[in-house]
């Protein structure tokens, strides 16, 4: 698709920022794992952190066209940071901008969407991955409070966000309709960071375990109605595939353009290995893999910004923009040789850092389920 001079504006602002402020930094972040927590804040600046949220609430009012072509950029520059923003942005702050009262917008999203705070979302446990509705964190309601009781796993901005929103059963013997969403804050008693996991990439973000241990959250932190936790969580979901094939392309582009660069200064028998035509025609595969997925991510998020179905669609740009960044990352380091292998070249980072993308937010053979179905469905 061709972007739209707005559209365009919103990439050119994320790239440029991407390429100042976090590529230089990338590779330090990685060692030290973290992130400066201005960088949220700057990022906020720019609308990154509510990008499709309404103005009056403190969001950019972009569409989802605009989201993805940002969420690129900034994947491009580190895939852990930018997995922080995409949480933020969607399922938090469109959540709460759908289901949240005027009190729980003023509270929550506005400080979320202007990047002023951000936030984490606790749905995955130990045993609760892909099915949703095997989670086990208990909501007791008391009077005019909920005291919610489990643990949650693999949370992304576990330790570092300010508000977090966490999905609960409240009803056990009501099944899926028996989950429901809460706001809270991460500083309030019984929220605890029982470990910061070590992990293959993703490094600058931190990735926690975290007991809910009697955290008492009051009436007013019930986001949408009693019980409907679980269409909010899978609706959000939803939008998360459109934000990882963003994610999955931006690294992809990284590694591709690491690897044009070095191809055209590293030489091999008196030539550039690009003349090579092994290299050459390896490129070519790379590049044409990208823009497939890129094009197949714009339509999903062109379908969403249009009000129309889009589930199959985003499965399906998940599904192919994740399992190409593998091979595009693992070709950018055959192109570098020995090279390749080592911490003073992206691609090593941009390969740990590409793995991950076709397990969260539904794996790989979760989005093969949905799409499948999806198909049986129109015969």
């Amino acid at each position: 698709m061709i972007l739209s001079d707005a559209q365009l504006q919103i990439q050119d602002a994320a790239r440029r920022f991407a390429q100042r402020e976090i590529v230089p930094n990338a590779a330090e972040w990685d060692c030290t794992c973290t992130v400066p927590a201005h960088l949220l804040r700057e990022m906020g600046k720019l609308g990154l952190m509510g990008m499709c949220i309404d103005p009056a609430w403190g969001g950019a009012g972009a569409d989802w066209v605009s989201y993805v072509v940002a969420v690129e950029e900034i994947a491009a520059g580190d895939c852990g940071l930018c997995n922080m923003m995409c949480v933020n942005n969607s399922p938090n702050c469109a959540a709460i901008e759908e289901y949240g009262t005027p009190e729980q917008k003023e509270r929550f999203l506005r400080p979320l969407a202007s990047g002023e705070q951000s936030s984490v979302f606790l749905l995955t446990e130990p045993d609760a991955g892909s099915d949703a509705a095997a989670i086990r964190t208990r909501a007791t309601q008391q009077g005019d409070r909920f005291v919610l009781n489990g643990t949650k796993q693999f949370i992304t901005a576990g330790r570092t966000a300010q508000v977090a929103l966490i999905v609960a059963v409240t009803d056990p013997s009501a099944g899926k309709r028996g989950i429901s969403c809460f706001l809270t804050p991460t500083d309030a008693p019984g929220y605890r960071v029982l470990r910061e996991e070590a992990k293959l990439g993703h490094r600058a973000a931190d990735t926690c375990l975290i007991a809910l241990d009697d955290l008492v959250i009051p009436a007013s932190g019930l986001l949408g109605p009693l019980g409907g936790g679980y269409r909010i969580a899978l609706a959000y979901l939803k939008n998360g595939r459109i934000g990882v094939p963003a994610q999955a392309v931006g690294v992809a582009r990284a590694a591709y353009q690491a690897a044009l660069r070095y191809a055209g200064e590293r030489k091999t028998f008196g030539k550039p290995i690009i003349e090579h035509q092994a290299i050459s025609f390896k490129l070519a595969d790379m590049a044409t893999a990208i823009e497939s997925a890129r094009q197949l991510t714009l339509h999903a998020a062109q379908l969403k910004d249009a009000g129309r179905p889009c589930l199959k669609e985003a499965s399906m740009a998940k599904l192919a923009a994740t399992e190409m960044v593998d091979r595009v990352c693992f070709d950018a380091i055959q192109i570098h040789g020995g090279n390749g292998y080592l911490n003073d070249f992206p691609v090593e980072k941009l390969y740990r850092d590409a793995r991950v993308l076709s397990i969260y937010e539904g794996s790989n053979e979760i989005q093969r389920l949905i799409i499948g179905r999806a198909i049986a469905a129109e015969r």
